[in-house]
C-alpha cells in the first residue's frame, strides 16, 4: 500500500496533468496553471524519492527557487501579452508579430 502511495499516485497524477496540458490549449493562463501543477507534482515525486532514501532535502528548495522563479516569468509574459494584445488566446497569437 505505501507502494503506490508513495510511486503509483504522483506518476498518475504528473501524467494526468500532461494528458490535460495537452488536450485544450485556449488560454494562456490555463496552460501556465496546468504547468504549475505538473512541476508541483514533479515536486511531490523528488520530495518522496528524497525522503524514501534518507538524500539531502536540499536540492528540493532549488528546486523550488527554479520553479518560482519561472512562475514569475511566466505571469510576466501573460501580462505583457494581455495590455498589447488585449486577451490570452491562443488563436489571437501570430508567430509573423513582434
Amino acid at each position: 500500500m505505501m507502494t503506490f502511495i508513495y510511486w503509483i499516485l504522483p506518476l498518475f497524477l504528473f501524467f494526468r496533468g500532461v494528458r490535460v496540458f495537452v488536450s485544450n490549449r485556449k488560454h494562456l493562463l490555463s496552460t501556465l496553471l496546468r504547468l504549475e501543477f505538473i512541476v508541483l507534482r514533479l515536486f511531490l515525486f523528488l520530495f518522496i524519492y528524497l525522503n524514501l532514501y534518507n538524500f539531502e532535502r536540499f536540492f528540493s528548495i532549488i528546486f523550488l527557487t527554479f520553479r518560482v522563479c519561472e512562475g514569475a516569468l511566466g505571469l510576466s509574459i501573460l501580462v505583457s501579452i494581455i495590455r498589447t494584445h488585449g486577451n490570452d488566446y491562443f488563436n489571437s497569437f501570430s508567430i509573423l508579430q513582434c
